[in-house]
């Protein structure tokens, strides 16, 4: 069943063009990038001048010509950006928790809108964006390109998607390999709770990608508000566990705690850029943990 057409809500729009997809090599020894964008932003060669908008960095105003003209004026420049993005999202059937306060809002409807977003941000810069949806029962890929058509080509795929089964198995994700280029940034929205996922950019990253995550979980999965007796499911495993939950709740916060630290444990080892998404946060935040010039969440 088709979902409802993904729709990015005007304030988060706004603070997303504050934000730039960047590669950790495009800022490291190797310059500022592989690869010329057709972007403008500050950069090495100079574009064009335009004139000065409220939020525009004062360290790029062109002062001598301010002195000339009176006027304020921000120096352009073609900037350079990775060769493409690629968006791998996790389809298994844990990503269709949600909260019971917010049921119409699950893991995957916020992964669906992160997946926009990032299309977004990669839009503006003119770059090129493709995604894998992952999961066992079937995988969408769409080979990275540019513009509103592809844009909007994520959007009916999305809307086309549904979170069930399992993470694929590595003969399933062959195609990843054969396409993933040496350059491209890659970035992994999932609960991470399948190590199959967790393996998957581990490799990625050792083969050198440029690879970044955001896990996403539930508020009741940081909170964890049960009382009284609860029947609490696998998704994926159907194992299931009876118990109260006043008793079980400090046990399985020590538990989930040490979990969270284990997977940022093992994501830092493997050089991924990572963070986390709580469903009922500012859907960019993760984004401006990632991208923000000042790698702080939006407000």
């Amino acid at each position: 069943m088709a979902r409802a057409p993904i729709s990015i809500p005007p304030d988060v729009r706004g603070r997303l063009k504050r934000l730039g997809l960047t590669a950790r090599r495009a800022i490291g020894d190797r310059g500022i990038g592989a690869h010329a964008s057709r972007s403008r932003g500050a950069g090495l060669e100079f574009a064009q001048y335009r004139a000065y908008e409220p939020g525009d960095e004062p360290r790029q105003i062109d002062w001598k010509l301010y002195a000339r003209s009176d006027k304020f004026f921000v120096r352009e420049a073609e900037r350079e950006s990775p060769v493409a993005v690629w968006i791998l999202i996790d389809a298994s059937a844990s990503m269709a928790q949600a909260d019971r306060a917010t049921p119409a809002w699950s893991r995957f409807d916020a992964a669906a809108m992160l997946a926009a977003c990032v299309a977004e941000l990669a839009m503006q810069q003119d770059d090129r964006f493709g995604w894998i949806v992952l999961s066992d029962t079937g995988m969408a890929l769409a080979e990275p390109r540019g513009g509103r058509r592809q844009r909007d080509r994520l959007l009916v795929d999305l809307a086309r998607a549904e979170a069930s089964g399992r993470f694929p198995d590595a003969s399933k994700l062959a195609p990843l390999w054969e396409r993933i280029g040496p350059n491209d940034l890659v970035l992994l929205l999932s609960d991470c709770f399948d190590d199959a996922g967790v393996a998957l950019v581990e490799r990625l990253a050792k083969a050198g990608r440029d690879v970044l995550a955001i896990q996403l979980l539930t508020v009741e999965e940081r909170d964890f508000p049960f009382d009284g007796g609860f029947r609490f499911r696998d998704a994926e495993t159907d194992a299931e566990l009876i118990g109260d939950g006043a008793a079980l709740r400090e046990t399985y916060l020590a538990r989930f705690a040490a979990a969270r630290a284990a997977l940022d444990d093992r994501l830092d080892a493997a050089g991924i850029r990572h963070t986390r998404y709580i469903l009922d946060e500012p859907i960019d935040r993760p984004l401006h943990a990632l991208f923000g010039r000042a790698g702080g969440a939006a407000g």
